[in-house]
């Protein structure tokens, strides 16, 4: 057994399998999640475990070129847009339907148990050389 990192099986194996350019969405529970990318639910109850801990985990464990949330997180959520800016100094913010269309050249979903608005992000993998 792990003893530390990511300990959800299915969440560890997915981001093993992550390479150069893939995208990865955390998102929230009212996020519509597309067909296709492989989806990891972590949603336990509302707020269980919350989109800043899901984004932390990953971001130990990835390496990330690129960003991107929805420009209506500044006003809707202002708590998770000041989260983003400072975890991830490269974001960029598109209108959140833009958002919910580039989902579906996600490779990997992350489902977590918030249940506030915008709390979406696509990362873009980088390469860790």
């Amino acid at each position: 057994m792990k003893r530390s990192g990511i300990l959800n099986r299915h969440l560890a194996g997915a981001v093993a399998e992550l390479g150069h350019g893939d995208g990865v969405l955390i998102c929230d529970v009212g996020m519509p999640i597309p067909s296709g990318p492989r989806v990891v639910d972590l949603a336990f109850r509302a707020g269980v475990p919350s989109f800043a801990e899901v984004l932390d985990g990953l971001l130990d464990e990835l390496v990330v070129e690129g960003a991107t949330a929805a420009e209506e997180i500044r006003e809707g959520n202002p708590e998770a847009a000041r989260l983003l800016t400072a975890r991830l100094p490269e974001l960029t913010h598109v209108p959140h339907d833009r958002l919910k269309a580039l989902t579906a050249s996600a490779r990997l979903v992350v489902r977590t148990g918030e249940a506030r608005p915008y709390a979406n992000v696509l990362l873009r993998c980088g390469v860790f050389f």
